[in-house]
């Protein structure tokens, strides 16, 4: 059974998105604060986090960043009533995977939930060995990249996600709408400009290996060369 970590300090909301998951099989524990939740958080073992912003005590973002240290791979989904873009680019920054705006419905927030676990397992899969290309060794579950000087860079949840799926077509053409859907949930133009960011950082990460380029195909997606 998945296990969800689930904060809200709106106890009205907070029993009926409790009591809809359950009726879905999920197993939900609930806080209504962040120091309450990261005591709990570091008590059972959550498959999932879904963490309202406004938190009493210790805010959704400074929760995120506390269970991130403890748990670098743990998925995490935020919920905000705030649409300003600097809120959601905070919460990214802080460790997010995933926002969803008040209000949502229950299936968008399920749809959500599963894709994040099914992006988490699939990546455990392909982590089990570490991978090889050009000078760099990849640990997709460590979050990890190493390259042939000894320096090892943390890559956050995002960006491991697109190494995974770049490496798993490796020259050959991965489509940008498959990378949004796939680690986004949606290919609007906000999740669409955030992936260039995340592109970017990418190249800047490689750039010590003249063989390893992530090229760009105008209007379908990127072609990961490794020569």
């Amino acid at each position: 059974m998945i296990r969800i970590l689930y904060v809200e300090d709106e106890p009205a909301l907070g029993k009926i998105v409790k009591e809809s998951l359950k009726s879905r099989s999920y197993e939900v524990i609930m806080a209504e604060d962040g120091i309450t939740a990261l005591g709990l958080f570091q008590e059972v073992k959550a498959d999932i986090c879904v963490l309202d912003i406004m938190l009493p005590k210790m805010d959704g973002f400074s929760l995120a960043k506390a269970i991130r240290n403890l748990s670098p791979q743990i998925p995490i989904i935020f919920l905000t009533a705030k649409s300003q873009v600097e809120d959601v680019v905070k919460g990214f920054q802080y460790g997010g995977n995933d926002y969803l705006k008040k209000p949502f419905s229950l299936e968008e927030l399920i749809v959500r939930i599963e894709n994040l676990l099914n992006l988490t397992n699939s990546q455990n899969q392909l982590g089990k060995q570490e991978i090889v290309f050009g000078t760099y060794i990849f640990s997709p579950t460590k979050y990890e990249l190493k390259s042939q000087n000894g320096e090892i860079r943390r890559l956050s949840h995002k960006e491991a996600g697109i190494l995974s799926m770049l490496l798993e077509n490796k020259n050959q053409t991965t489509e940008r709408k498959d990378i949004l859907l796939n680690l986004w949930g949606d290919d609007s133009y906000f999740n669409s400009r955030n992936l260039d960011v995340y592109i970017t950082k990418l190249r800047d990460y490689l750039k010590t290996d003249p063989n390893v380029k992530i090229i760009t195909i105008k209007g379908i997606g990127y072609f990961f060369s490794i020569t």
